[in-house]
């Protein structure tokens, strides 16, 4: 058995199933690569409406060629990723911004009027599943939570991934549905595991492979597992909150499927992302973790009260504009900035989930899985009262396989377009395009 191999596409089978595999040292070396010889790049997309308060979205302490030495307070939960992080300032969407026309063109680098349905062209992760195309199950995921108040069926609100200028793509807000669609073949079976389904396979496989590849086997099928116990409670909790029909803390009832706790909701739909890259299932991801002008009430963190949106509106704390639910107001715009910035920070501590999970994950050849991935987390807004399109809150994380010099405030003297750091993930990812959005030239500060 010492010398055989199994291609890189190679699948764990059951009637109704098929379980893509982590990267394992016994696959053939031809199909491991992807481009110039090189592991093959994840692209994911983060996005957050509302932005964030001026000042909070800097490091505290800087060093040498902007070298990150500590976060501040409310990017506090990246701490320990601070090595794996480029946070770049002073970039903006000159074509879009805001709510409506910010959010539908973060990832086109065009611009939105509102007059028809036109993004301008096809968003940045269309245009890398398009090269990805044939070497994954499936080119692309596009996730989203479900949305919360006014807005959640507005288009442009609804919309960072484009197919075309005029054809938004369609968002899975229900993580069972985003994990059948990696893992299943058919209807048959559809109340069973789907470990349970390739079971046999998977132990057929693990007598054939190495001590380190049984390993690495057992820790992704524990992690397909975990995240099946969290999928059936979320649908037992569903049920049984209709049942008696008790309420959420936002009180609205959640749809089958989905967790009644928004923190669960938030980290299952993260999983499915961590599930994508790690088995291959996709390359390309996109995840809304909120519409663009989400109302969301975040009561469930310590002090926080009122909506996401009248909390970005940080500097009228009467309770009485458009912004406000008429129940809630503030005793100071301090307080009421604290409380923003509380909702920053929570996200943040999501995100570091995911860069947790990533950077534990390696790969076959020594690097993790957050190396082999490159990670924009951000919003179309900058200050959030302001409505600013000046210096978004951005952050760019992994991708050391790819010569990004990491751990760096990266500080750009003249204002530059949030295009210019798209085709630079482009690049990096093997996707050879000369231009995208407004952007012909990549960011050189990217690798030094």
């Amino acid at each position: 058995m010492k010398n055989w191999k199994i291609s890189r596409r190679a699948v764990l089978r059951g009637i109704g199933a098929s379980l893509a595999l982590p990267f394992l040292d016994v696959m053939t070396a031809e199909a491991t690569p992807d481009v110039d010889g090189k592991r093959p790049v994840r692209l994911g997309y983060l996005y957050f409406p509302n932005g964030a308060a001026e000042g909070s979205w800097e490091a505290k302490k800087t060093g040498a060629g902007g070298k990150l030495l500590q976060l501040n307070k409310w990017m506090a939960p990246l701490e320990p990723f601070r090595d794996d992080i480029i946070i770049p300032r002073n970039i903006w969407t000159p074509h879009g911004n805001g709510h409506g026309a910010g959010t539908a063109t973060w990832l086109t680098g065009h611009s939105y009027d509102g007059l028809e349905i036109d993004a301008g062209g096809q968003s940045v992760d269309q245009l890398a599943a398009r090269h990805f195309s044939g070497k994954t199950l499936l080119p692309s995921l596009e996730l989203s939570c479900r949305g919360e108040g006014h807005f959640s069926n507005d288009l442009p609100r609804n919309s960072i991934s484009w197919a075309s200028s005029n054809r938004p793509t369609s968002r899975e807000v229900v993580p069972r549905t985003v994990y059948d669609r990696m893992f299943r073949t058919s209807r048959q079976g559809l109340d069973e595991s789907i470990l349970d389904l390739v079971l046999a396979d998977a132990r057929s496989l693990s007598l054939k492979v190495s001590r380190d590849d049984r390993r690495k086997i057992d820790e992704y099928l524990e992690s397909v597992r975990s995240v099946e116990r969290r999928l059936a409670f979320a649908d037992t909790q569903a049920k049984r909150l209709q049942a008696d029909r008790a309420l959420t803390d936002t009180l609205v009832r959640p749809q089958p499927g989905i967790p009644a706790s928004h923190q669960e909701y938030v980290k299952l739909m993260l999983d499915m992302m961590l599930l994508a890259f790690w088995s291959n299932a996709s390359r390309v991801c996109s995840f809304m973790l909120d519409h663009g002008q989400s109302n969301r009430y975040f009561d469930f963190i310590d002090g926080v009260k009122g909506t996401w949106h009248a909390l970005s509106h940080y500097k009228d704390i009467n309770g009485r504009t458009e912004d406000d639910d008429g129940k809630n107001s503030w005793s100071s715009v301090g307080s009421k900035q604290e409380m923003y910035n509380s909702v920053a920070r929570w996200h943040h501590g999501q995100v570091a989930y995911l860069l947790g999970r990533m950077k534990e994950i390696r790969e076959g050849d020594g690097g993790t899985l957050l190396d082999n991935s490159m990670i924009l987390y951000g919003s179309s807004i900058s200050d959030g009262h302001e409505h600013g399109s000046k210096n978004l809150p951005l952050l760019l994380a992994g991708g050391r396989s790819s010569t990004a010099r990491l751990g760096r405030q990266l500080e750009f003297k003249r204002r530059t377009s949030l295009s210019d750091l798209h085709l630079s993930m482009l690049r990096k990812a093997g996707v050879r395009v000369e231009e995208f959005g407004d952007s012909e030239q990549p960011l050189a500060k990217l690798d030094g």
